[in-house]
């Protein structure tokens, strides 16, 4: 069994970002975020990005927005923001408060800034195989641990548990594609699908995105499959001490496997590595 370092490979990707950032010329690239309300953890989420983005060069603008801010305030900020030329990508942090349609905010960022991925337009354009746009930034770092783990797609069963806008279906759309380090068979599975096990045994590849602790067990892996975990859990564990834990069990599926990701420091680091990359896209797309 193989380890997937997503630290060590995320850390190759900010070090290329930074060097290119280092030699503009002119202004640095600039991203914001905007968080609605006071989720603890979309405070640390965008904690670590920003870190992220000032270790490498990257500008971060903050928008804080009270829980009760009304739908069409939160559209006419996104609208500022798409005009503000020092501003080259816009995120928006998930979860929203219930009286605000993520869907709709989405919408609202311009496709040029959308660096997240998450607006119609690029979603439609990662479906039909157009590369100009960004794609979301969780399949996307996927995608490079596969690749620069050498690990071939071509041909191969990919199975995504989870159907997640985020993570299952665009990562499904992209690992099928008539492109290079692609070509999967690709099935998706969820929590109605049944011979759910069956289904999975049949990975090559095995990806868990179902937010669910330790839901993938070993009798649900085939020997020497590739397991992508992408689950991140918050648990007590049986010493009463607080856990992070992905959605495979971790002991008993690994040595069951030929290349497995840890969590934390598999799929985490590479979502926040693309996301730098797609800023620095953006600014570099003003350019031409």
């Amino acid at each position: 069994m193989k380890l997937i370092d997503g630290v060590s490979i995320a850390k190759i990707i900010q070090e290329r970002i930074k060097s290119a950032i280092a030699k503009l010329q002119n202004r640095s690239p600039g991203l914001a975020f905007v968080r609605v309300g006071d989720n603890p953890a979309s405070h640390s989420y965008i904690r670590i990005k920003k870190k992220r983005c000032e270790e490498v060069g990257i500008i971060s603008f903050d928008i804080e927005l009270p829980s009760h801010v009304s739908e069409a305030q939160v559209i006419l900020e996104i609208k500022r923001l798409n005009l503000d030329p020092v501003v080259d990508g816009i995120l928006v942090q998930l979860p929203l408060p219930e009286h605000i349609n993520p869907f709709l905010i989405m919408q609202m960022i311009d496709p040029e800034k959308d660096v997240d991925g998450f607006n119609p337009f690029n979603m439609g354009k990662l479906l039909l195989g157009e590369r100009d746009g960004f794609i979301p930034c969780t399949p996307h770092g996927i995608h490079v641990l596969l690749t620069q783990s050498q690990i071939p797609l071509l041909g191969k069963h990919v199975v995504i548990v989870g159907r997640s806008n985020i993570v299952g279906k665009p990562l499904a759309a992209l690992l099928m594609q008539k492109a290079p380090h692609c070509n999967a068979t690709v099935t998706l599975v969820h929590s109605f699908s049944e011979k759910l096990e069956e289904i999975c045994r049949q990975a090559d590849i095995l990806i868990a995105a179902i937010g669910k602790p330790a839901f993938i067990k070993k009798t649900m892996v085939k020997p020497r499959a590739v397991v992508i975990d992408v689950g991140i859990n918050h648990i007590i564990n049986n010493q009463g001490e607080k856990q992070i834990v992905g959605d495979v069990a971790f002991d008993e599926v690994a040595p069951n496997c030929s290349y497995i990701t840890p969590v934390p420091g598999g799929v985490g680091p590479m979502t926040i590595s693309i996301l730098l990359s797609n800023t620095l896209l953006s600014y570099q797309r003003k350019l031409k």
